[in-house]
């Protein structure tokens, strides 16, 4: 991002400048919408106990925007048509805002539920138009570093986002973390609006596209490592306060430190990853994920050991967004708003499905249950890589 760069402004150039701001405002973003959608993982504990449901009932709260978000997320391109991209993001990101001070002031855990499905509808149409923005906002020889910038947003939000999501929780109640991330969604809507250039749509994205886009067989493996991957991370990770408050030598209130540990290594993972085709890398990281889940579930006896564990499981974790992002790019480097929302839509059902399986399996066998689980489809994924056409 260093030299001037061609905007999808009709040729119009950007500066070096305003290159790397809008490329950090599009990151700004993605930590807002993975911060509000991941905040009830930080508070899952007082905000269950406090609006009088279950742990697992509880965890509805990170399922629901998961379905919304993966059902929005192929429709909203095709929607907008040829809507300007600048404009669209900035109105989700207000909408998003008002969903979290919704939640803040919800009364009964239905009305949090009902803000919950309009964040998911934010996460969607977010994702879908932010994931593919890279090679819009810098030449293309800077593509990859930009696109790792964008995603690391989710592995600062792991840092930032969810720990002091949950250390305001402990220390002025969970509302006042919901109420916190909305002030932040205000703040990025007005820096989308002034460092974003206009950005109209290169193409209007049509469902026979998408169709078309999944009759290609690395389009399909590549999802299909999204599916495995994040629908096993997060059967585990939804749940993974509980699974930390019952370390011997864990206490509560250690959580929120552990969740920092566990995002500065996603931070990371992001970076390496992205600096490694992702053919080589994924390999590396189901095995990793599927290891370190196993190993979690059997090591409830050693802080130590449960501690190093969750550093390991952010690092290999932290990759999966941009190099999943790098393969469906690359197999369909035509269409990458197309492939980006067909992305987002799976990855977002996953996270859904993860909250799901992973609640019903808390809810039944307890905490073992779901490190198996999650290491159980983190194994499949690595066999998938090993047969897999190049992505």
């Amino acid at each position: 991002m260093d030299t001037i760069t061609e905007a999808a402004v009709g040729g119009a150039p950007l500066s070096p400048a305003r290159s790397r701001a809008a490329v950090l405002v599009v990151a700004a973003t993605t930590f807002g919408v993975v911060t509000t959608e991941m905040l009830p993982v930080g508070l899952l504990s007082p905000l269950g106990d406090a609006l009088g449901v279950s742990e697992g009932t509880a965890g509805l709260a990170v399922t629901l925007p998961g379905v919304v978000a993966a059902l929005t997320a192929p429709l909203l391109p095709a929607l907008a048509g040829r809507a300007d991209r600048r404009t669209l993001l900035v109105a989700l990101v207000l909408l998003l805002a008002a969903a979290d001070l919704v939640s803040a002031l919800a009364p009964g855990f239905g009305v949090l539920l009902g803000a919950r499905l309009v964040v998911g509808v934010c996460i969607g149409g977010v994702w879908a138009l932010a994931a593919g923005l890279a090679h819009r906002l810098v030449r293309a020889e800077a593509v990859g570093r930009a696109t790792a910038v964008v995603f690391s947003g989710i592995a600062v939000a792991s840092v930032v986002g969810v720990p002091a999501g949950a250390l305001i929780g402990e220390l002025a109640g969970w509302r006042w973390g919901f109420a916190a991330v909305g002030l932040l969604a205000l703040a990025v809507a007005a820096l989308l609006a002034v460092l974003l250039p206009p950005l109209p749509a290169e193409r209007a994205v049509r469902p026979a596209q998408l169709r078309a886009l999944l009759r290609l067989r690395p389009v399909r493996v590549g999802l299909a490592l999204v599916l495995l991957l994040v629908t096993g991370h997060f059967a585990a990770y939804t749940y993974v306060r509980p699974v930390l408050e019952r370390v011997d030598g864990i206490s509560p209130d250690a959580v929120s430190g552990l969740l920092l540990l566990y995002g500065v290594a996603g931070v990371a993972g992001n970076f390496l990853a992205g600096a490694t085709p992702a053919r080589r890398a994924l390999p590396v990281i189901s095995a990793l994920l599927a290891t370190v889940l196993a190993l979690l579930a059997l090591a409830r006896g050693s802080a130590g050991l449960s501690i190093a564990l969750l550093a390991v499981w952010g690092l290999a974790y932290g990759g999966v967004s941009v190099t999943t992002q790098t393969w469906l790019q690359a197999a369909a480097p035509r269409s990458p708003e197309a492939a980006s929302s067909l992305l987002v839509g799976v990855f977002n059902a996953a996270i859904a499905l993860g909250a799901a399986v992973g609640g019903a399996v808390v809810n039944g066998t307890g905490e073992t249950g779901v490190l198996a689980v999650g290491a159980g489809l983190a194994g499949a994924a690595l066999l998938v890589t090993t047969r897999s056409p190049r992505g």
